[in-house]
């Protein structure tokens, strides 16, 4: 399992070296240091003992994210589930930390888009024209068939 230790000493899979991943790194986001894992110092003394500790970690974000998506289907805040999940495995694994960090750039560049008045007013005019359809509708079945509900009517 990778920590993220050895990542500048092997550079990226597109074979760049150590310092120009690290640049590139450094230049998409601020946070330019390398992944240290956050498990206690006697847990990383041993070799063995920390593989456990990761496959632990692995484990119950894993069950965090599983219940993280029943939860888009069932009852519950599910994409924060599957968020904290993410979370959870990014304080020991170098991928799930740079997973986390362009989920939280892309979340931002979204809520920025949303603000922008242009963007606003479209959805704002969208979700009017909805509403006014969806009463349409509304309104027609009522004037045809009352507040009769559609499995208790007869032919008609």
């Amino acid at each position: 399992m990778n920590t993220g230790s050895d990542r500048e000493a092997h550079g990226s899979a597109a074979g760049q070296t150590g310092n120009e991943a690290g640049a590139e790194s450094a230049a998409t986001t601020t946070d330019a240091a390398p992944h240290v894992s956050k498990a206690p110092a006697f847990i990383k003394r041993s070799r063995s003992l920390h593989l456990s500790w990761q496959v632990g970690v692995f484990v119950v974000g894993l069950a965090v994210i599983v219940a993280g998506a029943a939860m888009l289907v069932l009852p519950g805040p599910g994409w924060v589930a599957i968020f904290a999940g993410l979370a959870i495995w990014a304080t020991e694994f170098a991928w799930a930390h740079l997973v986390l960090r362009w989920t939280k750039r892309k979340v931002t560049e979204a809520a920025q888009k949303a603000l922008d008045p242009k963007v606003r007013r479209r959805n704002i005019i969208l979700t009017t024209v909805g509403l006014v359809i969806a009463g349409a509708l509304i309104g027609f079945y009522l004037w045809k068939y009352g507040l009769t509900l559609p499995w208790d009517l007869k032919d008609q």
